[in-house]
């Protein structure tokens, strides 16, 4: 008896086996893909643009789909950040997008985002009106953070910066939104632009808006060049007004 039930086991298993494999053989036929669903909030790619791109890896069965070419695919489009790609029994595919935020611009083709990470779109002459930094590759991210440092300093005292250029001996170029430039040399930079911020609060708005260049290069000291001319400045009070700060 027990071997009857033994060898009936032994048929129950080839038979499922069997089953197994030819849906297997025709699962095409049997799990088409019937959606594929794209979410996120598309401000400057289009989602058709992105149903383009992903076509060609859709074009398969639910058990066949490679959701990490699916991922790789998305990723090579510059502004996706990031992507995540998933089965949903049992005939969809659910594709989740974030786009990338700029900040600032990186020379003249690319973007930096709020990590400071890099990419390189079409449409980058849109973002005109960000400000720009031009810097040796690689300190994209550590210019960055120098940028924001500088804008907080100059935001409290109602300016800002539009350009940050550090050349390839690391000497440090500034324009600011209201046309002054500051060269702050390769060394001391941010002990002489903060020397250079003390003097500003003591000038007053109306010289301010006189400047055209400052030159913080000097050791101990700088030099300014004028838009127009200005009345005397009494340079020794301000220096001993600034040893009282």
């Amino acid at each position: 008896m027990s071997k009857v039930i033994f060898l009936s086991a032994l048929i129950i298993v080839g038979v499922a086996s069997t089953f197994w494999a030819e849906i297997k053989s025709g699962i095409t036929t049997l799990v088409p893909i019937r959606y594929v669903r794209i979410e996120g909030v598309f401000q400057y790619i289009s989602k058709e643009t992105l149903k383009k791109t992903l076509l060609p890896y859709v074009l398969t069965d639910f058990f066949s789909v490679d959701v990490q070419e699916i991922d790789k695919a998305a990723l090579q489009l510059p502004w996706i950040k990031s992507v995540s790609v998933k089965r949903v029994w049992p005939d969809a595919i659910d594709i989740k997008v974030s786009e990338q935020f700029p900040i600032v611009r990186w020379g003249e083709n690319s973007l930096l985002n709020l990590n400071g990470e890099l990419f390189t779109p079409d449409n980058v002459e849109q973002f005109n009106n960000l400000p720009l930094i031009q810097g040796p590759k690689g300190y994209e991210a550590r210019l960055l953070e120098i940028m924001k440092g500088l804008e907080i300093d100059l935001s409290d005292r109602a300016l800002h910066l539009t350009e940050f250029k550090v050349n390839e001996r690391r000497a440090w170029d500034i324009i600011l939104q209201n046309g002054i430039e500051i060269k702050l040399g390769r060394n001391g930079q941010l002990r002489n632009f903060q020397r250079f911020l003390k003097t500003l609060d003591l000038l007053g708005q109306d010289k301010i808006a006189s400047i055209a260049k400052v030159d913080l290069r000097y050791p101990n000291g700088f030099s300014i060049t004028w838009k127009t001319d200005v009345p005397a400045i009494d340079w020794k009070q301000i220096i001993a007004s600034q040893h009282q700060i």
